[in-house]
């Protein structure tokens, strides 16, 4: 089969955009199983890829709504994957403020619960704020990506300690496990130390997709050594196509082949059948931003209060970013590039936070995806609609159609788990 559009969905429940509950008709919470049940469906009804889940570990209700009241992520797919067949099933869970060998077994079992469709997402956690509710210090940028390359690693081992066909079910000989087929992995390193095996069979696509999503050049190599799907920030055509060209070119030190990881830059995609339906659409969306989130998040991307500055007036010096910084050099290689004031960065990142916003008919939304897709900037990307489920609708009802009648999307899943569904080796 030719190469195809990899589609994601990035599940806020109350929307993309910071005010997207605020829609009439939208759905308003990441709370209601029901609620989130219905969003999956939807997405499996335009036979998206995988579901992904992010995750925050503090409360703030100055920031996005999604965020600071949520379910945990795998409880949440848990219940998800009883009510969907193919759809991938995506769930962050932190290496600087978790330990390996819970982790591989939690996703283990979302794995084993889901016929083979969990992935994880391996974040490092950038808000210091995470910290006061484990005791901890938070860990400087490099130190939290050297704990996340240990801590995937010694995962990867766990999942890998118990071969196929460990279960054997002998009846007459009263043998229910071969023991020879499942191992130790003895892991004695820097951050952890882990004897292993889980207490859980091989899974069923052999490990968990591991997904990714740092920009930087540590985030690049972890993500060049482990990863099988990387979700990328990007404003522009060019910066796409550098960070694709950039992370596929280090994948070959590591035995890697530049099919074996599938790049998805996040898109807010806001769709009419016409231009001008579309530019109403967002500015509906606009015309809900709240001041005082919009300013959090703002201030949040960039690791600096920027609530006492004038939002007409130049920009400040952000200085060194210890947090995002994937969104923070995208965000200001956008304001440098088109001459953005404060406050035009207030409202790119109410609107998507940080993401890129693709505004259009559903043919200009297609032309453009394909642009990105054939000439080295994306294999795919995370949806991220501004509201629920009308702006994932949208999506699947204009924009789908259309490229698959360019050959450009399936119109059916492929058989079997995730890793095969993507045609990602185990």
């Amino acid at each position: 089969m030719s190469r195809q559009i990899r589609l994601g969905l990035f599940l806020l429940g109350t929307g993309g955009h910071t005010s997207g509950w605020r829609v009439p008709g939208a759905t308003d919470t990441q709370e209601d199983i029901g609620t989130i049940i219905r969003i999956c469906q939807e997405a499996e009804r335009g036979l998206l890829d995988l579901i992904f889940v992010g995750d925050n570990l503090n409360a703030d209700p100055s920031t996005h709504p999604s965020y600071c009241a949520r379910l945990e992520p795998v409880t949440m797919l848990s219940a998800v994957a009883l009510a969907t067949q193919n759809i991938g099933l995506g769930a962050t869970a932190s290496t600087t403020y978790g330990d390996p060998w819970s982790v591989a077994r939690l996703f283990g079992s979302l794995d084993h619960i889901s016929g083979g469709r969990a992935g994880w997402n391996a974040v490092t956690t950038s808000t210091p704020q995470a910290a006061s509710n484990f005791g901890m210090q938070h860990p400087d940028h490099a130190r939290r990506y050297e704990i996340c390359n240990e801590f995937i690693q010694v995962a990867r081992d766990l999942w890998d300690a118990w071969e196929d066909g460990a279960i054997i079910k002998d009846r007459a000989a009263g043998r229910y496990f071969d023991e020879t087929k499942i191992h130790p992995i003895d892991h004695d390193g820097t951050f952890f130390k882990v004897k292993g095996p889980l207490n859980m069979s091989r899974c069923p696509q052999g490990r968990p997709l591991i997904l990714q999503a740092g920009g930087s050049v540590p985030g690049q190599e972890i993500a060049a050594r482990h990863a099988d799907v990387v979700f990328s920030v990007t404003q522009s055509l060019e910066e796409a196509q550098a960070f694709y060209a950039s992370l596929k070119g280090r994948l070959a030190k590591n035995g890697r082949s530049p099919e074996s990881l599938a790049i998805l830059p996040g898109v807010m995609p806001v769709v009419g059948r016409t231009e001008a339906e579309a530019r109403a659409k967002l500015a509906e969306l606009t015309s809900y931003i709240d001041q005082k989130t919009a300013l959090t998040l703002l201030s949040e991307r960039f690791n600096m209060d920027l609530s006492g500055y004038d939002l007409d007036g130049p920009l400040p010096d952000m200085g060194a970013n210890d947090a995002y910084h994937a969104f923070a050099n995208s965000m200001l290689s956008k304001a440098r590039r088109e001459h953005l004031t404060l406050r035009d960065l207030f409202n790119l990142v109410a609107t998507a936070r940080g993401h890129w916003v693709l505004c259009g008919s559903a043919e200009q939304i297609a032309d453009t995806l394909q642009e990105w897709f054939e000439t080295g900037a994306a294999d795919g990307f995370n949806l991220m609609p501004g509201w629920l489920n009308g702006g994932l609708t949208d999506f699947i009802d204009l924009v789908i159609p259309i490229l698959q009648d360019r050959g450009l999307y399936k119109t059916e899943y492929a058989p079997g788990t995730l890793r095969e569904k993507l045609g990602m080796p185990t």
